[in-house]
């Protein structure tokens, strides 16, 4: 990320944030930590929220999305157990947050959003921050992005009725993946790790995304 002149009080507010939401709660990773110090969370959010960036829940970005909680991006970040040579494929860009996030530790984000208008301005964003190791696509993210698979490592963003066998064919071995999975209510985080034995599982607690559209492609 290229330096941007910001207030002082929102540097704090970062600081604060990291110390008592994030790292109290259990995240140690020094490069997931240095992430979130790094990265403007007041400028994924509209204007008139941004005193509220670095609040312990999630924010409205519009067309009915959301910037999830900043434990819950940290916690699925760590989870990922990302290198500086990974290439990472997030399904359901968002605001922008959770790529830039990776982006600071990861080689290169693969991020797919559906929502045009939501791309755009996640797309502006990095532009000003200086993430030219993010490559978007407009698409259906529940197909995955099989040309540039396979991937170190696979976040999902919205709530899934299962696991998705795609994407799990798009995982290198090795590679791991977040996701998670339930109604559109309520979803249980999964991690899954994949290698020569086979695919292996491990919950991470219970969470709440907006549902992912376009249901059907798990099944593809």
């Amino acid at each position: 990320m290229k330096m941007v002149k910001e207030d002082l009080k929102y540097v704090r507010m970062r600081e604060q944030m990291v110390k008592k939401q994030i790292e109290a709660r259990g995240i140690n990773d020094p490069k997931v930590l240095e992430a979130f110090i790094n990265v403007p969370r007041h400028l994924f959010v509209s204007e008139a929220l941004m005193d509220q960036a670095y609040s312990d829940y999630p924010l409205p970005i519009g067309e009915q999305q959301t910037i999830s909680q900043p434990y819950i991006v940290a916690e699925m970040t760590q989870a990922l157990q990302l290198t500086e040579n990974d290439r990472v494929l997030e399904i359901g860009t968002g605001s922008g947050y959770q790529a830039a996030i990776i982006a600071e530790i990861a080689y290169r984000v693969y991020t797919i959003e559906r929502i045009h208008k939501l791309l755009v301005q996640a797309r502006k964003i990095f532009d000003k921050l200086g993430y030219h190791n993010i490559v978007m696509r407009l698409s259906d993210g529940t197909t995955g992005w099989k040309e540039e698979s396979p991937f170190d490592a696979i976040i999902v963003t919205a709530g899934a009725p299962e696991i998705p066998y795609n994407l799990i064919t798009q995982l290198s071995m090795g590679g791991r993946m977040v996701i998670p999975v339930g109604d559109q209510y309520s979803q249980e985080l999964i991690k899954i790790y994949k290698d020569e034995k086979g695919i292996r599982q491990t919950q991470m607690g219970s969470c709440r995304f907006v549902r992912l559209i376009g249901e059907q492609g798990w099944k593809n």
